[in-house]
């Protein structure tokens, strides 16, 4: 009935509403999402808009963070994984003033499942930067206007370590 996109949509909105209210401040929305990439778009509005007309820096971080986010999450969702998602940095190039809708894109889809695999294997925190890249197709076609690299960080929920057991008393 629904197309995987449109579930995809509705999850974002789900998780937006219950979990990080912020998100659904800057309306975005999942243009592609499979096993490879994510891409999101966060329309420039009078919400994300700064004082030059451009996007506001803010909302450029909730795309990126979004995007790569996303990718982990729902490649957890597929496999029927629980984990465990946060970010550990954030470094970021602007590159041109982003003066339209901006298309974020992450294309680690392989990294973030060579990642689940090691977490759930092992239990352990896995750590990787993620290349992020921000255009504005409406004017500057793809040419990037920003570049992100998230650290992303995933873990296996649940896996914390079993007390040991108190010694037997004679």
């Amino acid at each position: 009935m629904f197309s995987e996109l449109t579930k995809a949509n509705l999850r974002l909105r789900m998780f937006a509403l219950l979990k990080i209210p912020l998100l659904s401040f800057c309306r975005p929305r999942v243009l592609a999402l499979d096993t490879d990439h994510c891409v999101v778009r966060i329309p420039l509005r009078r919400r994300t808009r700064n004082h030059l007309n451009s996007m506001y820096f803010g909302a450029l971080a909730v795309g990126a963070d979004l995007c790569c986010g996303l990718l982990a999450l729902e490649e957890a969702r597929r496999r029927g994984f629980k984990v465990s998602l946060i970010f550990k940095s954030m470094q970021c190039d602007f590159l041109k003033r982003a003066e339209g809708d901006v298309h974020f894109t992450c294309t680690e889809g392989k990294a973030v499942s060579e990642m689940l695999e090691e977490t759930m294997r092992t239990g352990e925190r896995v750590t990787r930067p993620m290349p992020i890249q921000a255009t504005v197709p409406s004017v500057s076609g793809t040419e990037p206007v920003a570049e992100f690299t998230l650290t992303l960080c995933l873990k296996r929920q649940g896996s914390k370590k079993p007390k040991s057991e108190p010694a037997a008393s004679g």
